[in-house]
């Protein structure tokens, strides 16, 4: 199954790298996952650089919704990890640190076996409803806007819209607005 999560990594300079990715994780055996990243990302290139990262379980949408427009006022809370050399976000519900054993570059997406080193629980999951879930997929749409047409996303932001309009707190109407802020600017700029 592909697991939602956030990666940090180190970047060239030494400075914390957060992006959302899902590996593919085995439900009953959590020492190894696979990432995916496309060759192209900042997070790819970190990883096959250095061959380490931690993952992160989070129940906040907006460190999602930050990773994936690369938009963060203020960088969430961290500390240096203790088996690798990254990042731990320390307000996110369990941590795996780890180490790529393998990169197969044969596609546009590389698959990196991981290797799970340290782990632990930071706080307790507090869990998702309905609008965390459509935050989530509107933030997967805006990290695909040069990929799908413009329609068919402000179709889909529409019916995630009326979830989070009955479902969400704060945090989650916040940033829902700030994707779609980011959505109307790209294509804003693509019209210009």
């Amino acid at each position: 199954m592909i697991l939602e999560g956030i990666v940090t990594t180190r970047s060239a300079n030494g400075e914390i790298h957060i992006a959302p990715m899902g590996p593919r994780v085995e439900k009953t055996n959590f020492d190894r996952f696979l990432l995916r990243p496309y060759q192209t990302s900042t997070t790819y290139q970190n990883l096959a650089r250095d061959r380490q990262g931690v993952l992160h379980v989070s129940d906040d949408v907006s460190l999602f919704v930050d990773g994936a427009l690369r938009d963060f006022e203020t960088l969430p809370p961290h500390r240096d990890s203790e088996t690798v050399d990254g990042f731990v976000l320390t307000e996110a519900c369990r941590f795996f640190e780890f180490r790529v054993l393998s990169i197969d570059e044969s596609s546009e997406r590389t698959e990196m076996a991981c290797q799970v080193v340290q782990s632990g629980e930071l706080r307790p999951f507090w869990g998702f409803n309905r609008a965390r879930h459509a935050v989530l997929e509107a933030a997967i749409l805006a990290t695909r806007v040069h990929l799908l047409d413009p329609a068919e996303i402000r179709r889909e932001l529409e019916r995630l819209k009326i979830v989070v309009d009955k479902t969400a707190g704060g945090t989650e109407h916040l940033a829902f607005d700030k994707i779609v802020r980011y959505l109307d600017a790209s294509w804003q700029a693509d019209e210009s």
